[in-house]
């Protein structure tokens, strides 16, 4: 009985896109992001007490990011050719707490790095995979509600991390070491979220095809999506930079633990604002035109960076940038994970995702790494405009190709993957 409920369920049309996977999803990403924001806020004043400067919080990111993307790529092609790919984001799960968690034992910045880049290592493994285990239990026409709420509760987490960190810090002060260790609390929940309540749909025996066809076989439209995906991406910072700048802004006016608690404050602004407006990106994207939608998101965040050159750099200004960069973020990763989707065949999401991210991975090493050099060698207002620049390049380039859509193309996707 059970087996052929099994099989009814594997075969039944996929109606209703907030289903158990969808939420064993949501919950892992909650779990995981609230783990790892921890250390995320509190890594720049961490950095600041081993003598570390802004171009090694740079370099710090974008080596990271830059790690993450090459396992994205490995994993992704996995992603495509497994029957059985949910052990591999279980794994990526594990590294992500192990590595964050360390980041409290290290005494030098180069040990920082090598305990960031060992979290990022398991989270560029596990993205691709968790992204085509959604893709497959929801409907083409729901792709942006279902990338909408894992995004938003991958933002509630990011919003719990920085209120955690700051409420430990300001009534328990519990020392470096044991706050980041408190970081394997929710990574540890996330990864039991990932084992138990997500469910696995049966997938049938792919042909192995080569890692380089695999790439060649994407489509055309696809490349160019991934193209301005690529030169936006070289302007997409961190915005674990956004809390230093605002600590280096208001250490003058406020003294360093006071500002550090502001910057935090900021942060949380900015990624609930990053969570409440998910699910608004995810349902416009399933009811207008995804590609013009993420040049939109482009262009914000390209607003929000012209925003820190130009302004002066009092509370309320960085209030401004924060929250525009949290609504940017909302739609451009929203749009991004959806529009991806569309472009391509079930079949391969996994290498779909995995170049996507690996191109946002290899632009945020470049972007944060020449951010903190230019910054530590001219300043903030350069280095943040040689990053606005490239930004507004990329929303350019986004809305281009966004009219070089085939409609009837897109169309006949949706309509096959509704037989």
């Amino acid at each position: 009985m059970r087996d052929a409920a099994s099989t009814a369920a594997r075969g039944a049309p996929r109606t209703g896109w907030l289903n158990r996977t969808v939420l064993g999803i949501g919950l892992a990403s909650l779990f995981s992001d609230w783990s790892h924001e921890i250390a995320t806020t509190v890594l720049p004043l961490f950095l600041g007490t081993i003598g570390a400067s802004a171009a090694w919080l740079g370099a710090i990111e974008g080596i990271s990011d830059g790690v993450a993307s090459f396992a994205k790529m490995a994993s992704g092609y996995w992603a495509d050719r497994l029957r059985k790919r949910k052990g591999i984001a279980i794994a990526g799960y594990v590294m992500t707490a192990a590595g964050t968690a360390s980041i409290g034992l290290a005494m030098t910045a180069s040990q920082v790095l090598a305990a960031r880049a060992f979290a990022w290592l398991g989270r560029g493994i596990r993205t691709p995979v968790r992204k085509a285990l959604l893709a497959s239990v929801v409907t083409p026409q729901t792709y942006g509600r279902a990338f909408g709420f894992e995004r938003m509760m991958d933002t509630l987490g990011a919003i719990l991390g920085p209120a955690t960190a700051w409420l430990l810090l300001d009534r328990w002060h519990p020392g470096y070491a044991n706050l980041f260790a408190l970081t394997l609390v929710p990574g540890l929940i996330a990864v039991v979220a990932m084992a138990l309540i997500v469910r696995e749909r049966a997938r049938p025996r792919v042909e192995r095809v080569s890692f380089r066809n695999s790439v060649k076989a994407l489509p055309r439209q696809f490349r160019r999506f991934a193209a301005a995906v690529g030169l936006f991406g070289l302007g997409d910072f961190a915005h674990t930079l956004l809390i230093l700048l605002a600590m280096q802004s208001l250490t003058p006016r406020f003294g360093a633990a006071q500002a550090t608690a502001v910057a935090a404050g900021l942060y949380v602004l900015h990624n609930v604002l990053y969570a409440g407006c998910s699910m608004g990106a995810g349902w416009l994207a399933d009811r207008f035109d995804k590609g013009r939608l993420l040049s939109l998101g482009y262009l914000l965040a390209a607003i929000a960076t012209l925003l820190i050159v130009v302004l002066p750099l009092d509370v309320w200004a960085l209030a401004v940038v924060f929250a525009l960069a949290g609504v940017s973020v909302a739609i451009v990763e929203t749009l991004e994970d959806s529009f991806c989707a569309e472009l391509v065949v079930e079949s391969s999401h996994g290498m779909a995702f995995a170049t996507v991210a690996t191109i946002n991975g290899v632009g945020d090493f470049v972007s944060s790494t020449a951010l903190g050099l230019l910054w530590t060698a001219f300043g903030h207002a350069l280095a943040f405009a040689f990053s606005a620049a490239l930004l507004l390049a990329g929303a350019a380039t986004m809305w281009f190709v966004a009219g070089l859509r085939d409609p009837d193309a897109v169309a006949t996707r949706l309509h096959d993957a509704r037989r």
